[in-house]
């Protein structure tokens, strides 16, 4: 498991921003914040990722480089998602995209289920898929939408973004998907009884695009 936090990056003065009650009420500011950490996820991804020699014509001869052959498949989980998976699409330039509709339905009770509307994605057999959601919280929907995934198709290697984790999530994403590569941005110790990670942020959906109703 990789945690970000846990070195000196400038991407903890993004997520220092992300998590600034004054800072974060600036929609747009919020948004870039986080695609730039979907920049700074997929860099580091991409060192741990499958390397060949190419050779390059230059003007004045050829140059030996090392790159990647075949680019990751990116998916993230609307609504929330969209800024993270930008960001990594700033960087992974030739992936091809996934989207999944999914989200929380309260019961009368208080307890809440994850509904999943639809996915949207290419083939995804033999492939990496990096699935990203800025907040991982219970970790229900994370594993459910990536269970659903492996569920169609033959993934090669899965990654699994988040900004900010509970305990409990990445407890129970790791318990059941054992072989999925975890990259957090830091890991929060509390949660409350709706599910909101403590300190956290926020709604990171809402405080992107507008309260939802």
């Amino acid at each position: 498991m990789f945690i970000l936090n846990q070195q000196n990056s400038i991407a903890n003065n993004f997520l220092a921003e992300m998590r600034d009650a004054a800072v974060q009420q600036d929609s747009m500011r919020f948004r870039r914040n986080m695609e730039r950490m979907g920049e700074v996820f997929a860099y580091e991804i991409s060192k741990k990722l499958k390397f060949e020699k190419f050779e390059v014509q230059t003007p004045l001869g050829l140059s030996n480089i090392n790159m990647i052959p075949h680019f990751p498949v990116l998916a993230t989980i609307l609504r929330a998602g969209l800024p993270l998976h930008q960001g990594m699409l700033n960087v992974f330039d030739k992936s091809e995209s996934a989207f999944i509709s999914a989200y929380r339905k309260t019961k009368k009770s208080g307890d809440f289920v994850i509904q999943m509307e639809y996915i949207s994605t290419p083939n995804l057999d033999g492939k990496t898929v990096i699935v990203s959601d800025p907040m991982l919280a219970t970790g229900k929907s994370m594993v459910l939408c990536c269970k659903e995934l492996s569920a169609h198709y033959k993934i090669k290697e899965l990654h699994i973004v988040s900004i900010i984790a509970s305990q409990e999530g990445i407890a129970h994403v790791k318990a059941n998907l054992p072989k999925a590569n975890l990259w957090i941005g830091a890991i929060d110790e509390e949660m409350t009884t709706k599910a909101y990670i403590v300190p956290g942020l926020g709604d990171a959906g809402d405080l992107a695009f507008g309260e939802k109703v």
